[in-house]
């Protein structure tokens, strides 16, 4: 029996946290971040994971060591572009928010929570996932297939 299940409206909270290790880990020369936020994003992050058909899904493993805690997470969501070759139907992946407790590392939760969620991709025929890597997470994901692009991204917050 697998570790990995889907995330339910009631780990909302521990969902948030492990969010927040990933962001306190990728942009931790910046010191630990407020989590003033996670308040106001509690209310979307349970409706979108009472949706078991839409677009968005996380996959957790329960903490072995604590009851009601998560030792890890990946989030993902699929949104559709138009087609072209190679991917003719539009759907793109992403995925984000990959974290693992820091006592809970090097027991391969993340990978196996990744490869649950990658075939939750496949299962709605997503032809193309995304991610972006740091740099201590980018040999598990070569080894699952990912490779790095040439990424002409541009942002623009409102």
């Amino acid at each position: 029996m697998s570790l990995v299940r889907r995330a339910v409206p009631e780990d909302a909270e521990e969902v948030l946290r492990l969010r927040q290790v990933m962001i306190d880990s990728v942009f931790a020369s910046a010191g630990p971040s407020s989590t003033e936020w996670h308040a106001q994003s509690l209310p979307t992050v349970r409706g979108r994971l009472a949706d078991p058909d839409g677009d968005f899904a996380a996959f957790v493993v329960d903490h072995p060591d604590r009851p009601g805690a998560l030792a890890a997470l990946v989030a993902g969501t699929i949104e559709y572009r138009i087609g072209r070759a190679g991917n003719p139907h539009g759907a793109v992946g992403h995925v984000f928010s990959v974290a693992t407790d820091p006592d809970a590392r090097r027991r391969g939760y993340a990978r196996a929570c990744m490869e649950t969620l990658l075939d939750w991709f496949r299962e709605r025929n997503v032809l193309q996932v995304d991610l972006n890597a740091s740099a201590e997470a980018e040999p598990l994901y070569a080894s699952l297939g990912f490779v790095r692009k040439a990424d002409p991204s541009m942002r623009l917050e409102l």
